[in-house]
């Protein structure tokens, strides 16, 4: 959620004092009268801000003008300033609000204010207060004393407007296109974070005998919205820009909704592992439809917790690419999965569950030695997370977070994978299980021919399942993969051609000698299930860890074993000794031929 919605009781009671001195000035009688009384109206207005806030803040404007024909006020170059020292005060009262504002605007303008209600009631009920491109520093530091407190003041602000009013109603509260800095004070170092172009609108704020008391009312209010339209951000890094597009948020229904996100790539796939200088992944997302349900708004107000019961993601794609041409990055990667990084996250987030459709996931690598680009895809993604969260409270009941998703390998293949990462294991411990069925072999070599110089021919995958345990360093397990009729094509980049070359013999021997071309043997039936035990490279991404653990036994399943690479290797080298010898004797023939001919024997 966009920090700017944090608001608390205190931050809300500088604007009673602005209603309150529109009370005084329309009570003057005439614009007339007001403007003669405006040195004890001033005066009247600070003193009741100060006393509404146990002088924690104090306001300041250089005019105000009311016309009770229209109903109407302006208050101009309106400041609105925390005093520190009386904060350092509160806290050690323990009456302190965690979140402390500065704003600063040109003007307050307040429309309909209704004098003959006011006169004959002295009930003030006012249609629209609009504060116009505020600039807003709100400071947060979590204070111990303030956990647990209801969404209502403490002690009812009635008290400060009963002797002039029955009643104060303000049907909307507009914060309109807001520059607003959020400072977490809860860091050894304070860290700022800006958002321009926010809207906030407070419906119904109502102060009376009552409206403290009312458990239907957030801080006094009947509604909080906000709205962010074409946010952008650049990273810190440079590489990127997060982009945001329609957030609103409304606290009685607790739900968010975006219409877009995306974290775009700033330079090309190939700009970008040069401008880093080393192999990296550049990640371009594109997300749509995203909402969140049943979101706790007094506990994000208090404590900048986020919970939601239920997010959903719709209708986006994650493309990865790396360039393997470039040097490597030495630097382990270890601490970097997945549920290690959101733990890693600074601000509390628990999310109970996360369903994900229709979003395209992909793979993509330049490779050095074939100098062409592969690609793996997951298309139209669907599933469900649950337990998302990096709270010690919600860890202790439950330390496992799942993850069951479904897939198609290619556009094809059906894959359904159910993940389970232990939240709390210092070793990032984790298992996967899942199965793919029914693909025609020949659809990966979109990223066999250019990664590993071999093309599929033919070959159909009947099932693929796996069941691994795995860590930080090592991955065991099992891998049954079941296919029929593969055989295979071996390659090779030759300098000065684009297209990679077939290497017949190589092949041929392959197909003989390595290659299973059925599993089961279609003559004896003897399936072979692959044991896993795979040592992760340190500098290998999560994702690289997981593909090459399967690879493994893929490779074992196809008959790529230990033993069969040295036999193929020995044919190789004895097929190279033939070939050489073969050579050696054609060069001895025509060294003969051309010395009778010299000779005239």
């Amino acid at each position: 959620m966009v920090k700017s919605s944090r608001k608390t009781y205190k931050g809300i009671k500088w604007a009673a004092g602005l209603i309150v001195f529109t009370v005084i000035s329309v009570l003057g009688g005439s614009w007339l009268i007001s403007i003669r009384l405006k040195p004890l109206i001033t005066s009247e207005l600070k003193s009741l801000i100060l006393k509404s806030t146990d002088s924690l803040y104090h306001v300041e404007f250089s005019d105000v003008r009311t016309n009770i024909l229209t109903g109407n006020a302006v208050f101009t170059n309106v400041k609105i300033i925390p005093d520190t020292r009386i904060l350092q005060k509160l806290i050690l009262l323990k009456k302190a609000p965690n979140n402390s504002y500065s704003i600063q605007l040109k003007r307050v303008v307040i429309q309909g204010f209704h004098p003959f209600k006011l006169w004959g009631a002295r009930r003030l009920n006012i249609d629209l207060m609009l504060f116009d491109r505020p600039t807003i520093v709100m400071s947060n530091k979590q204070l111990d004393f303030n956990d647990n407190k209801p969404p209502r003041p403490s002690k009812s602000p009635y008290q400060y407007i009963k002797a002039h009013l029955k009643e104060l109603r303000v049907a909307t509260v507009a914060f309109r296109d807001i520059k607003f800095t959020y400072v977490n004070n809860n860091l050894p170092m304070p860290v700022a974070d800006e958002v321009d172009k926010l809207n906030i609108t407070l419906s119904d704020w109502l102060i009376d005998p009552g409206s403290a008391e009312d458990e239907t009312r957030f801080y006094l209010l009947k509604d909080i919205s906000l709205n962010l339209n074409d946010y952008q951000y650049a990273t810190p890094d440079s590489l990127y820009h997060v982009n945001m597009n329609e957030l609103n948020f409304r606290a009685s229904s607790g739900k968010i909704s975006i219409r877009q996100f995306g974290l775009v790539p700033r330079y090309g796939e190939m700009e970008f592992g040069k401008k880093v200088g080393y192999i990296k992944e550049r990640y371009n997302i594109q997300m749509s439809n995203i909402s969140l349900e049943g979101v706790d708004f007094p506990l994000y107000v208090s404590k900048q917790e986020l919970f939601s019961k239920e997010m959903r993601i719709s209708n986006g794609f994650v493309a990865v690419f790396n360039n393997n041409e470039l040097p490597k990055n030495k630097t382990s990667k270890s601490g970097k999965y997945p549920h290690q990084l959101f733990q890693a996250v600074k601000g509390l987030i628990t999310i109970q569950q996360l369903k994900v459709e229709n979003i395209n996931l992909s793979y993509a690598e330049f490779d050095k030695r074939s100098q062409q680009r592969g690609i793996i895809t997951f298309d139209n993604t669907s599933g469900t997370f649950s337990n998302v969260t990096n709270s010690a409270k919600y860890k202790s009941a439950n330390p496992i977070m799942d993850a069951s998703l479904n897939s198609y390998l290619m556009g094809r293949g059906k894959l359904a994978v159910n993940f389970k990462f232990n939240l709390n294991a210092k070793d990032a411990a984790f298992s996967y299980n899942g199965i793919l069925t029914d693909m025609n072999g020949r659809s990966l070599n979109k990223i066999t021919k250019p990664l590993g110089m071999l093309q599929i021919r033919s070959g159909y995958v009947n099932k693929l399942d796996f069941d691994i345990q795995a860590n930080d360093q090592l991955a065991t397990g099992k891998v049954n993969f079941a296919y029929q009729d593969l055989n295979v094509g071996l390659l090779k980049k030759v300098e000065g051609k684009d297209n990679l070359v077939k290497l017949g013999w190589i092949s041929f021997l392959a197909n003989q000698m390595v290659i299973n071309s059925d599993n089961p043997d279609r003559h004896t039936g003897r399936f072979s299930a692959a044991s896993i035990h795979y040592q992760r490279v340190p500098t290998a991404s999560f994702f690289s860890f997981v593909w090459h653990t399967l690879f493994e036994g893929i490779k074992y399943s196809v008959g790529l074993t230990a033993e069969k690479k040295a036999k193929i290797s020995g044919q190789i080298a004895q097929f190279k000794k033939i070939k050489a010898d073969r050579d050696l004797r054609r060069k001895l023939r025509q060294r003969r031929k051309l010395k009778d001919a010299t000779t005239g024997y």
